[in-house]
């Protein structure tokens, strides 16, 4: 397992979920929700919490299907990364399959007690969490970085 912090980022619509993780790679833990409409906004505050944070790499959930496939919202994200991977370099981006990783972060809010309305502005950072959460496992299994890297295009 590789030292070093991590973000990780869920890309939605209306709203990005941010995560952290300690050093170690032990713990992510939620960072905040960045306003998602006003794109350059949002990757100016992305790369506002990478310059802070100082992570070994950016994780970005890529939207597949139950299948596997990838739609149209797969697409927009990597867009997404790819703007991204050029506004954060030299650290890297990395795509991981973030398959029912909002499902997840649903239900751990409502078994925690949180009522939907109130879970709407923490369900997207709650969902980065979970994605960091599976790229730190998927990385401690395999012993190399997750998912796959988004090549800088300048």
């Amino acid at each position: 397992m590789r030292r070093g912090r991590r973000l990780s980022i869920d890309v939605g619509d209306a709203r990005i979920g941010v995560a952290s993780c300690d050093p170690d790679g032990v713990l992510a833990t939620p960072v905040e929700t960045v306003p998602g409409r006003d794109v350059p906004a949002a990757h100016r505050r992305l790369r506002q919490l990478v310059d802070e944070y100082e992570p070994i790499e950016v994780v970005v959930g890529l939207p597949r299907s139950l299948s596997g496939g990838e739609g149209p919202a797969a697409a927009k994200v990597r867009a997404f990364a790819q703007e991204l991977a050029r506004g954060v370099h030299p650290v890297p981006v990395r795509l991981v399959d973030e398959r029912m990783t909002t499902v997840t972060a649903s239900q751990g809010l409502r078994a925690s007690g949180v009522k939907s309305k109130k879970g709407r502005s923490v369900i997207d950072q709650v969902a980065a969490v979970v994605i960091l959460q599976n790229a730190l496992e998927a990385e401690r299994t395999s012993g190399g970085p997750p998912g796959e890297g988004v090549e800088v295009v300048i």
